[in-house]
């Protein structure tokens, strides 16, 4: 099992909400602990990361900073709609990152869509995302 959401593994970020040329949302998966995307002040934002192929998610975890409530997405091609796979509801922190941790129970996926519903502050953001799990064979 490796990280399937780094962009050195091939996964690209297709819509981010909002971005900010200091704060793209490219920085969620350059694999960095001191780089982030943020939003841009309105609730919902979402983005979605496209694999290189039909991946087996076995955990995502999450980094970020004044989300309240988020969920989580996956479709398994471009042509079919989203499908819930967790919704959260994150505790406050004063001054360290937000740590979330969601088990992905074997979900086949070619996108996952991370929506944030809600913040506790004006903006937010999110340090890195980690999808853990093996690439299906074709």
């Amino acid at each position: 099992m490796f990280d399937l959401a780094l962009s050195e593994a091939g996964a690209q970020i297709i819509l981010a909400t909002s971005s900010d040329d200091k704060y793209p949302p490219e920085n969620m998966i350059d694999g960095k602990d001191d780089t982030f995307w943020t939003t841009c002040g309105l609730y919902p934002q979402e983005f979605i990361i496209k694999f290189t192929s039909l991946v087996s998610i076995n955990t995502i975890q999450i980094s970020c900073y004044n989300v309240k409530k988020l969920k989580m997405e996956v479709s398994s091609d471009d042509n079919q709609a989203f499908k819930t796979l967790a919704e959260k509801e994150l505790q406050p922190s004063d001054s360290a990152p937000q740590s979330e941790e969601i088990s992905g129970r074997n979900v086949k996926a070619m996108n996952l869509r991370v929506v944030i519903e809600s913040g506790y502050d004006h903006f937010c953001a999110v340090y890195k995302i980690c999808v853990h799990g093996n690439a299906e064979r074709s």
